[in-house]
């Protein structure tokens, strides 16, 4: 009986020392998938902001990458910026559209005044809608968000737009709260995005 109270005591023990290895393994999030230094939109060429992981739990979800048309390195001043802007991402495991949708929903929600959410009622169900059209995404699909001033926020699955643009300035500026508001979908992840872009 003693016996077994020890193996079941180190099976545990083992049992957590995994756990916390995988989850150290997770916050540390290095960036697995290769982001094009630059990109062109909207007539302008944007650089490489930054790139990181998007983690849940102990997961990873996706890579993400930030492009502007100049070098920012505070929330304040991306949300500042003029100019055409783009969200790149990549996933890094199965997700599901509908949940990635609300997500995004919630991410805008929890940084944004329930009055200004209700002036982009319209392209906030648009986005739930491009993502809702997908039942998954595999590891390795792509997605992104482009903005352009004055035509408004394009979506993209696997490089295929998805409709027309939709909303205006002040939209895509809730769309990058998500990740830049004063409630973080991730914070590592937002520090990654501005940090210059290095490997």
């Amino acid at each position: 009986m003693i016996q077994l109270r020890a193996l079941a005591a180190s099976a545990r023990i083992a049992a957590l020392a995994a756990g916390l290895a995988l989850a150290q393994q997770a916050g540390a999030a290095p960036t697995v998938n290769k982001f094009e230094p630059s990109a062109q939109l909207g007539g302008s060429t944007l650089q490489l902001n930054g790139k990181g992981t998007r983690v849940r739990l102990v997961f990873k979800a996706y890579d993400m990458a930030l492009y502007t048309p100049r070098r920012v390195s505070t929330p304040a001043e991306l949300l500042a910026l003029p100019g055409p802007k783009r969200l790149q991402f990549t996933a890094l495991r199965e997700l599901p559209g509908t949940e990635l949708g609300r997500l995004f929903l919630r991410g805008m929600s929890d940084n944004t005044p329930a009055a200004q959410m209700t002036r982009h009622t319209l392209a906030t169900t648009r986005l739930i809608e491009v993502f809702s059209g997908k039942a998954k995404l595999m590891p390795g699909d792509s997605f992104a968000m482009d903005f352009v001033p004055g035509k408004g926020t394009q979506f993209y699955i696997q490089g295929q737009p998805q409709g027309e643009p939709v909303g205006d300035d002040e939209f895509f500026t809730l769309v990058l709260r998500i990740w830049f508001g004063d409630s973080p979908a991730d914070v590592h992840l937002r520090d990654a995005l501005l940090d210059g872009g290095k490997d």
